[in-house]
């Protein structure tokens, strides 16, 4: 029997876009291990009470019990099954170590917590180009002097650390004297103080990715349709993308293809996609696709820090900065 063949399983029950900054759930993580435990003990009528009912459909206890003999005869048991990133917006992807073999196992969890999709293809390391920090230098993306709500290298400073492709990533607003972020009530996004306020380039580049037409929330609510909302991404010289979110809706005023300098205007500061309030997204990533892309740390040549001058700098949470 060919392995690859019978291997390529795939159902056609998808789970809804991941949110930004998300890593791998905890329905996951339970689940998972809930099918390596019955995998490895061959009580295939728990993998498949695991099962959404159109997944029992489309393969019924007789066809879910050939399909895991079949691997196990030939792949052996499982040893470890690592998280490695979302693809598609649908799948957890899991680097599993058989035995005698390494796949990919991909698995996919309704909002009832039961596998609606899984698919099984051998394992390939990403071959992607690797990307520790920028090489470009970079001026921060904003006017004026803005606060760093997520940002730095743990979970306790920045949320986005546990995605992949956003582990870096920051979200900076405008705060006043008393540290809040709007005026009046917040309940229109007028009130909000980076509403509607200039995002530049951070250095030269040529525009790779455009999205617009996304509407704005009303503060507090979400958009789980387009996550990103309202996009930009920029790729600079050294194959560096940085990638802006939640832009105002119509407010992008560069197109794809277009070169622009540092500084340039690219649009206006909203509250489009998964976003509470007006603020901005930005991390860079290593290749244009984010279901793809790993984060990179983003460094800044010279920022001012709660009023003092740093050179090559990435600020974290609860800083004030601003460009020199």
């Amino acid at each position: 029997m060919n392995i690859l063949k019978n291997l390529s399983l795939l159902a056609f029950f998808l789970i809804p876009f991941i949110s930004f900054g998300q890593g791998e759930k905890e329905t996951y993580r339970k689940v998972t291990a809930e099918f390596e435990q019955y995998f490895n003990a061959d009580e295939y009528q728990k993998i498949f009470n695991l099962f959404s009912s159109q997944m029992k459909a489309a393969l019924p206890i007789e066809k879910t019990t050939e399909f895991v003999k079949g691997i196990k005869s030939q792949a052996g048991s499982i040893e470890k099954m690592e998280f490695i990133r979302y693809e598609n917006g649908t799948y957890a992807s899991y680097k599993t170590n058989f035995e005698r073999a390494v796949f990919a196992v991909n698995i996919s969890v309704d909002g009832d917590n039961k596998i609606n999709g899984l698919f099984v293809k051998p394992y390939q390391e990403n071959k992607l180009p690797t990307l520790a920090r920028n090489e470009t230098q970079l001026i921060l993306p904003f006017k004026g002097e803005w606060t760093v709500f997520w940002g730095g290298d743990t979970k306790e400073l920045n949320y986005h650390v546990e995605n992949v492709a956003q582990k870096n990533a920051f979200d900076i607003l405008i705060t006043d004297e008393s540290g809040k972020s709007y005026k009046t009530d917040g309940k229109q996004n007028e009130d909000y103080y980076a509403f509607g306020k200039e995002l530049i380039a951070p250095a030269d580049a040529e525009v790779v990715l455009v999205v617009d037409g996304v509407k704005d929330n009303v503060p507090g609510e979400l958009n789980p349709i387009y996550i990103p909302g309202n996009t930009v991404i920029l790729k600079t010289a050294n194959n560096e993308f940085l990638f802006f979110a939640h832009f105002k809706q119509n407010s992008i005023v560069v197109k794809q293809g277009q070169q622009v300098k540092q500084g340039e205007l690219l649009g206006l500061c909203g509250n489009s996609g998964n976003s509470s309030e007006a603020h901005l997204h930005f991390h860079i990533q290593n290749v244009e696709d984010m279901t793809k892309a790993t984060g990179a740390k983003a460094f800044f040549e010279e920022i001012m820090v709660n009023g003092e001058l740093k050179t090559d700098y990435s600020p974290i949470k609860g800083e004030k900065i601003k460009n020199p």
